[in-house]
């Protein structure tokens, strides 16, 4: 009898260690009894190290995490999870309890299947995904005429009807005024109206009237001479206007200029000259007026907190630009020339989920185009894998939150009051968990996981309710 169970012990090991997938068996307690040789390379511990411990101290250290067998004394059932282990290994654990006459757990036994070749066949083929789209973009841009200015993304056809007027103005000496909300892009086609005038070689100069103090206002537009007031500089200074001889002034947030200071300003417009704090000569100046606002300058004219003969002398050719609400066109041109860029800037290779790019699509970006770049370099520094999903898009997780919570005080009396049938109630929370699913979870394998179903059924109902899968 003993040596019946001397060769029966033989072929279990044989069968263990023939095994392609990591086998581990345990007894009633979670104690290991036996692991395949070959556990080093899968969770970084020889396998003599492991028999004889308890799969909770095991899982407090991190070699099995989660622990399935853990999950299978828990729950007294067969249990299916993903693993990562300490070696950076993906794994997918299959634990399977042996019951005894009295349905006591005696045995478990793990199977555990290394998916980390698969888990990059993946990723390269999420990446190549994105290549094919980008490639695609790329063709159709080609197509057509330049779409692609430095950071000016041009492809709907509001933003084409603007940088046509931007190139006509350009060659001109005409004061522009830039209006539009806050992170559309003004200072980007100041420039550009700069690079594109034959004063390009000249300065540009730029000053954002919201960051300099009243105060100082005098004397950093037009300068002072030595010993003008009391702690000047003793060699005196030149002011931000003389700067721009031969160049472009560019005045952004002009709405915040003081009006004592519009005044001073709209008579070195008309007399093209400037006279320094402290200085009794004045100095003629040439340069091509830019300035920029997200304000309703006509409105402030109304209030009397800007002046009316200034506001014309700006006004001469006023330029709108868009929102980025309003030009959707651009926006996956714009994420991939922000991902490009901080790609070089920080030697990564991230790249976007086909889902994370439609909720950019669908966002409305109250911060434009601003928002977007800021976005995409912070994503590119913390993003720990190169698949940039959309639960990783903050504005995912803040509507998530939203939505959980909605779907935590609902009740019966909502449902009445909307006159819903009990199958439609019933179909209502259904979709709801399979959104909060969706959100939470990167492929269908972990939906099913979270919500308890088999992915042929959360393929299905995905499908029913009209959900992207993934």
């Amino acid at each position: 009898m003993t040596e019946e169970l001397e060769i029966l012990k033989l072929e279990l090991e044989g069968i263990i260690n023939a095994s392609n997938d990591n086998i581990v068996v345990t007894d009633g307690q979670g104690i290991v009894l036996r692991a395949i040789r070959n556990s080093e390379e899968i969770y970084g511990e020889v396998s003599s190290t492991l028999v004889g411990r308890s799969v909770f101290e095991l899982e407090k250290e991190n070699i099995f995490s989660p622990s399935v067998t853990a999950r299978v004394l828990k729950e007294k059932k067969e249990v299916q999870v993903m693993q990562k282990t300490r070696t950076g290994k993906v794994i997918m654990a299959t634990g399977i309890p042996i019951f005894d006459k009295q349905k006591n757990i005696i045995r478990v036994i793990s199977f555990s299947h290394n998916l980390t070749e698969i888990q990059k066949l993946k990723e390269d083929y999420e990446q190549l995904q994105s290549k094919m789209k980008r490639y695609e973009s790329e063709i159709e841009e080609l197509r057509g005429k330049e779409t692609k200015i430095g950071d000016i993304v041009i492809e709907c056809k509001t933003m084409q009807t603007v940088w046509e007027l931007v190139n006509r103005v350009a060659r001109s000496d005409a004061t522009v005024v830039l209006l539009g909300e806050s992170g559309v892009g003004k200072t980007v086609f100041a420039r550009a109206l700069h690079n594109r005038s034959e004063r390009k070689k000249e300065p540009f100069i730029e000053i954002n009237c919201g960051a300099i103090p009243t105060s100082l206002f005098e004397s950093e537009l037009f300068g002072y001479e030595p010993g003008a007031f009391t702690g000047a500089n003793h060699k005196g200074k030149i002011g931000i206007i003389e700067l721009a001889h031969k160049g472009t002034l560019f005045l952004d947030e002009i709405g915040e200029l003081p009006l004592d200071i519009q005044v001073k300003l709209l008579k070195v417009l008309q007399e093209k000259s400037i006279t320094k704090i402290g200085g009794g000569r004045s100095k003629k100046v040439d340069f091509r007026l830019v300035a920029a606002t997200n304000q309703d300058l006509e409105y402030m004219v109304k209030q009397g907190k800007f002046r009316e003969d200034l506001f014309y002398r700006l006004n001469v050719v006023p330029i709108h630009i868009p929102s980025l609400r309003k030009r959707k066109e651009d926006i996956y041109q714009l994420i991939e020339h922000f991902l490009s860029k901080f790609n070089r800037k920080y030697q990564t290779n991230k790249f976007f989920h086909a889902a994370a790019i439609d909720a950019c699509l669908e966002y409305e970006w109250p911060g434009n185009v601003r928002e977007l770049e800021n976005l995409i370099e912070r994503l590119v520094v913390t993003s720990d894998t190169n698949t940039i999903y959309h639960d990783n898009l903050p504005f995912i997780q803040k509507n998530q939150q939203n939505n959980d919570t909605e779907v935590e005080w609902s009740s019966l009396t909502v449902f009445e009051e909307r006159g819903l049938t009990l199958q439609d109630a019933l179909e209502e929370v259904e979709k709801c968990w399979l959104l909060r699913a969706y959100r939470q979870c990167k492929t269908t394998y972990e939906m099913a996981e979270t919500l308890g179903l088999s992915q042929a059924t959360v393929v299905r109902r995905l499908k029913k309710y009209n959900i992207n899968s993934k």
